[in-house]
């Protein structure tokens, strides 16, 4: 699995990447590359108008706030 947090490195965006590794870690999901995307072209290539974003496996699952440790878990345990 692929996560990408599409951000410049603001706080609700370092919040979302710690959260998104806490989860990965407290749940031991494995095979999982969290890649962290500062560049401001790709972010709207993804169509993210609003930080933090997050993608995974090139899918947009938010954008503009943090997903809630319910929804995020669903997404990384593929739903």
């Amino acid at each position: 699995m692929n996560v990408k947090i599409l951000g410049s490195g603001c706080a609700k965006c370092n919040q979302l990447e710690r959260r998104v590794k806490e989860m990965i870690e407290q749940n031991q999901i494995q095979d999982v590359v969290v890649e962290k995307v500062t560049d401001l072209n790709k972010m709207l290539d993804y169509g993210i108008m609003m930080t933090p974003g997050l993608i995974i496996d090139e899918e947009v699952k938010s954008a503009g706030a943090i997903p809630r440790d319910k929804q995020l878990l669903e997404w990384l345990l593929g739903g």
